[in-house]
């Protein structure tokens, strides 16, 4: 893939200084058209090399930025990964090859970086596939009618839960969070800036956090809060929306989401980002209690070090296959790679699937693609039963999942 030459005044994307950093944001925020300007301190929106930007002259027309993180991959283990945000470019210069321009740009930082993934999310899918980018998991947004829900099994025994107070709310949920088990493979490791911009700091507000487990080891937190509170004495559809849930034990998710639905003066609850996969159906009685409304796509992924990143996830058993990578944009990526249980190598066996690395993007943490991705054409089988082979060596037994918008 060949980069765009900018149009003749437009500058190729280099690292913005901190001066030009508030002037980039706003960029960001403009291009984006729809969404409410969020107020936050410059320094909490960049770090040193992270920030590109595209100039016109002395103005600031396009940027790019990413947060240096980490992502869990099948098998547990945490990557170096670059949380991709703020890409935008003003209204007046798009359609001029400044977005490919960035985004060619941002994946070689990332690289020299020494991340091994990029994810981001995307507000225009159509853009991200030429860049290597794959939608590597799913989020199902989750209706519950809360007057038909009700739950098979009894809460058992004694149950830990307590209402968090706002002083505590920070640490506590980084804590929770930060818990090594029970993280599905996507999850992600949240910024200091992350926290900041995503927890409340007024105690008058109406955001209810609660908490499960002894103090000092609480594996699990949910956050919640209602709309429509203006008319909430009168209204037939009183809904609350859970912002956050975070559970490292079966018992926290159970005793949590229980907590939720039970609440009295409530008639629904809306959980916007749940795992596809997710049993909360299965818990209930009543089965159509439950209703998916939508499941949409989360993590765009794009392997930045092919070698590291399929070297750093486990894999089923049995299977053998090797597969056939072309990229484009990092050249270093492409090769031939046998997949085994044991792991992962390069090879000059003749290859048994082709693929872009987009397309490996999106069958990387385990969402069950690689039948989709043949169909479509974006894998090449070359040898009869090849795919089989595959889908027993990526796909995971639970459902990749980030819940973390960034």
């Amino acid at each position: 893939m060949t980069s765009t030459v900018p149009p003749r005044g437009v500058s190729d994307p280099v690292v913005v200084d901190d001066g030009h950093l508030r002037e980039a944001i706003g960029v960001f925020w403009r291009a984006m058209v729809g969404l409410p300007f969020s107020i936050f301190d410059v320094d909490d929106l960049q770090e040193p090399g992270r920030v590109l930007a595209v100039f016109d002259g002395k103005d600031v027309v396009g940027t790019a930025n990413s947060y240096a993180s980490s992502i869990t991959v099948p098998g547990g283990a945490e990557l170096p990964h670059a949380a991709v945000t703020h890409v935008g470019v003003k209204a007046t210069h798009q359609r001029k090859g400044i977005a490919r321009a960035l985004l060619a740009r941002q994946l070689e930082c990332v690289r020299d970086a020494g991340d091994a993934v990029a994810t981001l999310r995307a507000s225009q899918p159509g853009i991200y596939e030429r860049f290597g980018y794959g939608v590597a998991t799913l989020a199902a947004e989750v209706v519950v009618d809360t007057r038909r829900a009700v739950y098979r099994q009894p809460r058992a025994g004694h149950v830990q839960l307590r209402e968090a107070q706002v002083d505590e709310v920070s640490d506590l949920c980084r804590r929770i969070y930060d818990v090594g088990s029970g993280r599905l493979p996507g999850t992600i490791k949240r910024s200091d800036a992350w926290w900041r911009a995503h927890l409340p700091t007024d105690p008058t507000g109406q955001h209810h956090f609660v908490v499960h487990g002894p103090r000092g080891r609480e594996d699990g937190f949910v956050s919640f809060r209602p709309v429509g509170a203006e008319d909430w004495f009168h209204s037939k559809r009183r809904t609350v929306v859970v912002d956050d849930f975070v559970h490292r034990t079966d018992a926290a998710y159970f005793a949590l989401l229980q907590h939720v639905i039970e609440l009295d003066l409530v008639d629904r609850v809306v959980l916007p980002s749940l795992a596809v996969d997710d049993p909360i159906a299965d818990l209930l009685g009543d089965f159509r209690a439950v209703d998916t409304v939508a499941v949409r796509d989360e993590t765009w992924l794009r392997l930045v070090d092919v070698p590291s990143a399929l070297a750093g996830r486990t894999y089923g058993d049995p299977g053998r296959v090797v597969i056939e990578v072309s990229d484009d944009l990092l050249p270093e990526n492409e090769g031939r790679y046998l997949v085994t249980p044991e792991g992962v190598k390069r090879t000059d066996r003749e290859p048994d699937l082709s693929l872009d690395v987009a397309a490996l993007g999106a069958a990387y943490l385990g969402r069950p693609a690689w039948r989709g991705l043949a169909l479509a054409g974006r894998v090449h089988v070359l040898t009869p039963g090849a795919l089989e082979e595959a889908e027993h060596l990526f796909v995971t037994t639970r459902a990749p999942h980030s819940g973390t918008i960034f």
